[in-house]
């Protein structure tokens, strides 16, 4: 799939609030009258557009879950940059750019989405099972973008025709309960129309399994305790049919791999324990993955003996994080983090711990520039699918005790920690923190299980040595703002998350 799958076309650059040029260029409803839905090879390239806006999703999630969140301290000494007043709560966080790109990039995806699903039909896909294909990865994609937003937002405008920018200025935010209805009924039809595995290079897109999965995570997070009343918890107590759907993806192809490196190991890409992933090809073509620059900054790559300018600070693994690790015994702290290097500019040590799952010092990661390295981001993975049954149970879905100590224990003995006995929904949080840091799930996990201002007022005080961060956050602080220049567009057609500027 790295070869088919991450194409740009031109013609689905359009956003729904784009500015003059964009408004200017050929409008997406003319798009089949040019002749490009005209072929299943149309729609193929289509599709792969609409993965396209998955390019910048790692940024996103480490930007707006990990640095928000207890696992990354982000006050850096490089003047004030974008991360900084995401990770000190502030409240003038409308004019930020990853509120943009956030929003911009999802609804793209969605148009793009839209796009495929208008056009689609019988007389130009004749072949039933490509036209389900093409269908449900469409939706399916479609569900992901709003679930993404939805999480960051909380209400969103509810679109799923394609529609011209002028009939976009009369659509305001819907519920986030009427966003939960789009994104599940999109989700239950893709995993009805989709396939359970692909073969040569369609490995990587979406199955039933993707669409199962995915389905679980939504309805455990709309299940969650109400804390902010836009926020993306309804407490729906749907953790029975989320179990459901997590035990037919345990059925599926896939497995916890016995070394926890090589699950991300370029030359083992698409194993067992990937469920989705994004992919990522090096080269120089335009569809490698920035989010490694990101991940380390620019003084750590340096260190490696990275060729090409990053120009990116470091954003610091938090002390909480590393002395919650078995630093000795768990395989996970090595791989993930490094405590600190030397900075090839001055020869200093500098004692940065910074994640490394992603930014290994290994060239065969390396391609032509910081945006084009090699190596797949996973968005659910096997081990991710067994912990959220383990939560499941939990929260009081069908199952045993018994039952979540053996998931959590099984993860731990894979990386070399002993077990442990009655695991607790605050044990199993610490063992997702420590399994999945750069993964960008851990804000959102502290927000479905209701845990996250508790934790968040106990870590800032503690964590935050420079005296930078929000002294303690509230319910407010769930969402995120609507950005400022989509609140510009028309006035009064939306109105502004409570507590920002």
């Amino acid at each position: 799939m790295k070869k088919n799958i991450i194409i740009l076309l031109a013609f689905f650059i359009v956003g729904l609030t784009a500015c003059e040029d964009e408004l200017n260029q050929v409008p997406i409803s003319a798009i089949s009258s040019d002749g490009f839905f005209t072929s299943e090879k149309g729609f193929e390239q289509a599709i792969n557009g609409v993965y396209k806006s998955l390019s910048s999703y790692p940024e996103r999630q480490f930007h707006l879950s990990d640095v928000r969140s207890d696992n990354i301290y982000g006050v850096g000494s490089m003047g004030v940059r974008a991360h900084e007043p995401v990770n000190n709560f502030a409240l003038t966080l409308a004019t930020n750019e990853y509120m943009k790109e956030a929003w911009n990039t999802n609804f793209t995806g969605i148009m793009r989405a839209n796009t495929v699903l208008d056009n689609i039909s019988e007389d130009l896909v004749p072949d039933a099972t490509k036209r389900n294909q093409f269908e449900g990865e469409a939706k399916f994609l479609r569900a992901l973008f709003y679930f993404d937003l939805l999480k960051y937002f909380g209400p969103v405008p509810v679109i799923d025709h394609l529609v011209t920018p002028t009939e976009a200025l009369e659509i305001g935010r819907n519920p986030v309960s009427e966003v939960y209805d789009l994104i599940i009924s999109d989700l239950q039809d893709a995993a009805s129309l989709l396939p359970t595995s692909y073969t040569g290079d369609n490995i990587g897109r979406a199955t039933s399994y993707t669409a199962k999965g995915i389905l679980a995570r939504v309805y455990l997070t709309r299940s969650g305790p109400v804390l902010h009343t836009d926020g993306p918890c309804l407490e729906t107590n749907d953790y029975t049919q989320a179990l459901s759907l997590l035990n037919e993806v345990i059925g599926g192809p896939f497995d916890m791999l016995d070394d926890y490196a090589a699950t991300f190991d370029l030359l083992n890409e698409n194993n067992s324990d990937i469920v989705f992933d994004i992919q990522y090809q090096k080269g120089g073509l335009g569809v490698g993955c920035a989010y490694p620059g990101e991940l380390a900054g620019s003084a750590y790559w340096r260190s490696v003996g990275y060729p090409y300018a990053i120009g990116l600070e470091t954003k610091d693994v938090s002390f909480d994080l590393i002395n919650s690790y078995d630093t000795i015994n768990d395989a996970r702290f090595a791989f993930n983090v490094q405590m600190g290097y030397v900075d090839e500019s001055n020869g200093q040590y500098v004692e940065d711990p910074v994640t490394i799952k992603f930014s290994r010092p290994d060239p065969a990661t390396w391609g032509a520039d910081r945006f084009d390295f090699g190596i797949n981001f996973p968005i659910l993975r096997f081990t991710d699918v067994l912990l959220m049954k383990a939560e499941c149970i939990l929260q009081g879905a069908p199952g045993s005790q018994a039952d979540v100590d053996k998931i959590i224990n099984d993860v731990r003995a894979r990386v070399g920690i002993e077990p442990l006995s009655n695991a607790t929904l605050d044990d199993l949080l610490e063992e997702r923190r420590k399994e999945f840091l750069g993964e960008g799930l851990r804000w959102h996990d502290l927000v479905r299980t209701g845990k996250v201002l508790d934790v968040m007022n106990a870590w800032i005080p503690v964590e935050d040595v420079a005296d930078q961060m929000r002294k303690s956050i509230n319910a407010d602080h769930i969402i995120y703002p609507i950005p400022q220049e989509q609140m510009d567009v028309k006035e009064g057609l939306y109105s502004q998350n409570k507590g920002y500027e």
